[in-house]
């Protein structure tokens, strides 16, 4: 059983080109597939009907697995099952029929402009390691990046002239995102002074670096990010991915259009970028009825 893991884990890497984290993603529900068949006593996969894949669900579903998760590896199920069965190593899939888990829609959480802005105006400037952080939330707020295409920009796809980053997303896909003047200002700054005092004569092809000399991490950067948010005073708990969902609405706020936004937030669907049109009527709602006399 586990061959056939491992030849559809190269499939994902060699044929559809994705991520080492979103294959070690689709590996992490694999495996879990995998340890609860073997458990049932099962000893290929062949044996696996429907009624296992149900009987996993359910499992999770006792463990207080969200539906969400549990529809993703349903979905990571159907792409393993289907790629066996193309490849003639079973007969049928045992998933073909099963319904996703009915998820719960949520709004993402989104920071106010008068929040940006204290939360933008937190890191020291006068310091090197002030004026990198600076530089990696403006451009985070300008960009709507995901924070692993943030860290994972290099000095290559940085254009200060004409104002843009060249992110890769999901799938090693490459697309140009636009930065705007206050975001290009702070990056300046940074790469013409903070930048080589952190790297200290060492070289590095990375953007963002630490005061080792080493590429900034997600983690890291979440860290940064936890900090400033005490820091500003905003008491909701604030992530890098706060700031990409504030990018978006802000956006559609001030009348800027779906189809662009979802170019900049490099979304293959549009129903994804949707979200935050509802998270803008949402908070007009809100407004309306906070100030309205009649509200």
């Amino acid at each position: 059983m586990e061959r056939y893991l491992d030849l559809y884990l190269d499939y994902l890497a060699v044929e559809r080109g994705l991520a080492a984290n979103t294959r070690a993603s689709y590996s992490g529900d694999l495996m879990k597939f995998h340890s609860h068949v073997t458990e049932q006593g099962l000893g290929s996969w062949e044996e696996v009907g429907p009624a296992e894949v149900m009987g996993f669900l359910a499992s999770l579903q006792g463990q207080g697995i969200a539906s969400r998760s549990r529809a993703r590896l349903l979905s990571t199920l159907r792409g393993f099952f289907k790629f066996l069965v193309r490849e003639q190593h079973l007969t049928g899939n045992p998933v073909t029929r099963l319904t996703s888990p009915r998820l719960r829609r949520y709004l993402p959480d989104v920071l106010s402009v008068e929040d940006v802005e204290r939360l933008l105006a937190g890191p020291n400037r006068a310091t090197p390691q002030g004026q990198r952080d600076a530089a990696m939330l403006e451009l985070l707020y300008a960009t709507g990046l995901r924070v692993s295409e943030l860290v994972a920009i290099t000095m290559g796809r940085v254009n200060l002239e004409v104002g843009f980053v060249i992110a890769l997303g999901k799938g090693s896909k490459e697309r140009i995102v636009p930065m705007g003047e206050v975001a290009a200002e702070a990056l300046r700054g940074y790469i013409l002074g903070a930048r080589n005092r952190l790297l200290r004569g060492r070289l590095s092809d990375a953007l963002f670096v630490t005061s080792r000399g080493r590429a900034m991490t997600r983690q890291a950067f979440w860290k940064l990010v936890r900090q400033y948010t005490l820091r500003a005073g905003i008491q909701k708990r604030v992530t890098p991915h706060t700031l990409r969902h504030s990018f978006a609405t802000h956006l559609l706020e001030r009348g800027a259009d779906l189809r662009s936004v979802q170019m900049m937030l490099g979304h293959a669907d549009i129903s994804t970028t949707q979200i935050y049109t509802h998270v803008a009527r949402e908070r007009l709602k809100r407004i309306h009825h906070m100030y309205h006399p009649r509200g």
